[in-house]
């Protein structure tokens, strides 16, 4: 019998939903594994004597994991792996083996098997790689069911969040699908703009079946730009040699992303205003108008109001922008997504020809608690480096760049600690520092509304109030940005 209080200090127990299967062909082997799970971490266990009956059950049933000998009568653990491979089944493989049998064993990892266990297995060596095993199956299906879930609303395929923030963009960008509103997007550099804007563009197709065409306005100068929005005739200008159909064109019926518009010069922005209002517009050295039906999604990691107040963008251009405003939260405030996008980017990046690599839980640990300046641009960045150095299919920590994991310089120690007063006084104002930036910052989010404030933070509208007057602050402050 299996000690009920064996790792019950260190293992805590896995999720009930998953499920494993014991592929063993000795009786008492078999049960002995299979109370050792369910006891230890409360594991729904199914058995099956050898590779045939194991492989009846994995097509009737799903299983997270499956731990199989290698030799047995019958259909063996090789050829239990081969099956499992050729009909694509999502179950991850643990091998046990005897001491002479380690070779088998190597190469049934180098035909998919997740690792191997020699016999007798140390039951707690045993508990410890299972779970282990089973935290990284779970990523694969979250990862999976996701990109089905996705796939079957046919709107987002190109974002992948389970972040409630991103469901409010998705929320939105479904309301406005069927509209020829201009839209404005903001989220700091690497928040994933681009991709959101063809998401707007893909939940569109069926009443705009035109191209989605980009410019990054701040890569061009003043010249540069107006030619490669409105194009040019030919010999408008020295090295005009022919004519130039321009961005707006080419996006006819369906839709023009301007990225960077914060960088559009002056003397542009009045050109640009003027094809919102009118929806046409006049080529480079032309005189003929030409009108086009577009739909203009702009975006910008600048502070937009700022920029109107410094007379630095004009406000009549704005609000002609504004008229649909997506905020993309930076990605340290949904570090729900890290592990689905660590899962997406390590199957983009894979060598061909290979399984995807997987990553480690202490890996992912540095993953989920790294601060992330440069959002899911850094991320897969980091990743795709991880899955070119990564050995043996696992990415560990030493895998990821130097700089991930770190704080920006100055904040290695973001509290000071000051050892002639007494600890609890100091706590006390360090919460209420942190609760009133979380308060204000709640606010900003829901311009100043106390309601959605409270929905946001968990209290209640009477503690949200009273916070409020406690802190000082100035409510006033926040509904100044609302739209």
């Amino acid at each position: 019998m299996v000690n009920e209080n064996i790792l019950a200090s260190s293992v805590p127990p896995a999720a009930s939903t998953q499920r494993v299967l014991v592929v063993e062909d000795l009786e008492d082997t078999r049960a002995s594994l299979q109370e050792l799970l369910q006891v230890s971490l409360g594991l729904e266990v199914d058995t099956a004597e050898d590779g045939a009956s194991g492989l009846a059950l994995l097509r009737q049933k799903t299983y997270s994991l499956v731990i199989t000998d290698l030799r047995m009568p019958k259909v063996g653990g090789m050829k239990l792996i081969e099956a499992i491979q050729a009909e694509n089944i999502p179950v991850t493989v643990i091998v046990t083996t005897g001491h002479g049998s380690i070779k088998e064993a190597v190469e049934a990892m180098r035909m998919g098997a997740y690792d191997f266990l020699t016999k007798p297995s140390d039951p707690q060596h045993l508990c410890l790689l299972v779970q282990r095993a089973l935290r990284e199956r779970a990523l694969q299906d979250e990862v999976t069911a996701l990109r089905q879930q996705l796939g079957d609303r046919h709107v987002f395929q190109n974002v992948l969040s389970r972040s409630p923030k991103m469901v409010d963009v998705f929320e939105l960008i479904s309301h406005i699908a069927d509209t020829s509103s201009t839209v404005i997007i903001r989220g700091e550099t690497g928040t994933g703009k681009e991709q959101v804007a063809r998401a707007i563009h893909q939940a569109s197709a069926a009443v705009r079946p035109g191209p989605f065409v980009a410019v990054n306005c701040g890569a061009l100068n003043e010249n540069l730009l107006e030619s490669e929005l409105f194009g040019h005739e030919k010999g408008s200008y020295t090295g005009a040699d022919k004519k130039r159909i321009g961005r707006f064109e080419l996006a006819h019926q369906g839709t023009l992303f301007l990225d960077e518009i914060g960088d559009v010069p002056m003397s542009m922005q009045i050109k640009l205003l003027r094809v919102l209002q009118e929806r046409k517009f006049e080529r480079v050295g032309g005189v003929e108008p030409i009108e086009v039906d577009v739909r203009v999604v702009a975006a910008t990691h600048q502070d937009m109001e700022k920029m109107v107040k410094d007379g630095k963008f004009r406000e009549d251009l704005y609000y002609r922008l504004n008229v649909v405003r997506i905020d993309l939260p930076p990605l340290r405030e949904r570090p729900e997504d890290i592990p689905v996008l660590v899962g997406h980017f390590c199957q983009k990046f894979g060598r061909p020809n290979q399984k995807p690599p997987t990553v480690s839980v202490e890996a992912m640990d540095v993953l989920t608690k790294c601060p992330w300046p440069g959002n899911v641009r850094q991320l897969e960045n980091a990743i795709e480096r991880a899955c070119v150095t990564a050995r043996d299919g696992i990415i560990r920590p030493k895998d990821l760049p130097s700089d991930v994991g770190r704080r920006p310089d100055g904040q290695k120690h973001p509290f000071q600690v000051d050892l002639s007063r007494k600890l609890p006084e100091q706590l006390n104002e360090l919460t209420a520092a942190f609760e009133k930036r979380y308060i204000s910052r709640a606010l900003r989010r829901t311009r100043g509304h106390v309601g959605k404030c409270a929905k946001i933070t968990g209290l209640s509208r009477r503690s949200i109030t009273d916070k409020i007057s406690q802190y000082g602050i100035d409510k006033k402050e926040f509904k100044a940005d609302e739209e």
